[in-house]
């Protein structure tokens, strides 16, 4: 996701640094824009830029890349964080960011590779909404919906209530589309029929045919939304005393899981299709 969301902030004239701790990725972008400085460090990212970007994995990778800014952070800066990690962790940060004088945004996406590539991504951002509203334009050069969720944390609550329906949606597709395959349908015209009523959605017009023809090259990971998942099921436990979860959760964890296990966990995630499909298998 990082690096389209980056090739759209340089096309728009908005990057002037990049860093990436894989710096042969790095390459990648400068191919296209020569003129975009490859640092060789955050601090000289932290030094040159008003607005910076991170787009990384998890909690522990967002707090490394922060931990490394941090020494050479001046007050009127702005950070936002596109990367998926936990409410808490986001709103720690913010306050140890906002003893320095610096804005933290966190703004996690959605809309797939195709709309990181596309600039047409939704944000769901969490922070000072005057500060998001000061730096709109440069937003818009990466997403076409960006909406302010309220204080920070309330976009990676907004993207837990996004992961766990997207977790509902791959169920629902995958096992549809292989009960079709098992009564022997044409695969294109249920796709076309079904993506034209009612049950019409983004994964299935996105992700149906593909997988028809089991193909799973990389969209969103099994992996990254299996960690997004345990961030929802961590996020639940919070809401009371007592113990809560939500079953569409916890079936595709287990899922997720057993694709993990069996080497598919870089796989996009429409790869659910291939346990849906053993369900109609005999013997």
């Amino acid at each position: 996701m990082g690096l389209p969301m980056a090739r759209n902030l340089a096309k728009a004239g908005y990057l002037s640094q990049v860093w990436n701790r894989s710096p042969e990725k790095t390459q990648l972008l400068l191919d296209q824009y020569p003129a975009i400085n490859i640092a060789d460090s955050l601090s000289l990212v932290a030094q040159d830029c008003s607005i910076i970007f991170i787009c990384v994995s998890s909690d522990a990778d967002v707090v490394e890349v922060i931990d490394a800014l941090k020494p050479s952070l001046q007050a009127g800066q702005i950070v936002v964080d596109t990367s998926t990690i936990s409410v808490q962790c986001s709103r720690e940060i913010a306050g140890e960011l906002d003893d320095q004088g610096v804005t933290f945004l966190d703004a996690p996406v959605s809309g797939g590779v195709e709309g990181a590539r596309k600039g047409s991504l939704t944000m769901m951002i969490g922070g000072d909404g005057q500060v998001l509203d000061s730096i709109r334009p440069v937003l818009q050069a990466i997403a076409t919906n960006i909406v302010w969720m309220g204080k920070v944390g309330n976009g990676q609550a907004t993207k837990a209530v996004n992961q766990v329906m997207a977790a509902g949606i791959n169920q629902a597709v995958t096992e549809a589309l292989a009960l079709s395959q098992a009564l022997g349908l044409d695969s294109d015209k249920v796709i076309e029929v079904t993506g034209s009523g009612a049950a019409a959605n983004w994964f299935l017009q996105h992700r149906g045919k593909s997988m028809m023809q089991e193909q799973f090259e990389t969209g969103f990971k099994v992996a990254l939304h299996h960690k997004d998942l345990s961030l929802c099921k961590a996020l639940i436990k919070d809401l009371a005393d007592v113990e809560k979860s939500l079953p569409v959760v916890e079936m595709t964890l287990l899922h997720y899981k057993r694709l993990i296990d069996e080497g598919y966990g870089d796989d996009d995630i429409s790869a659910l299709y291939r346990l849906k499909k053993r369900l109609f298998e005999r013997g």
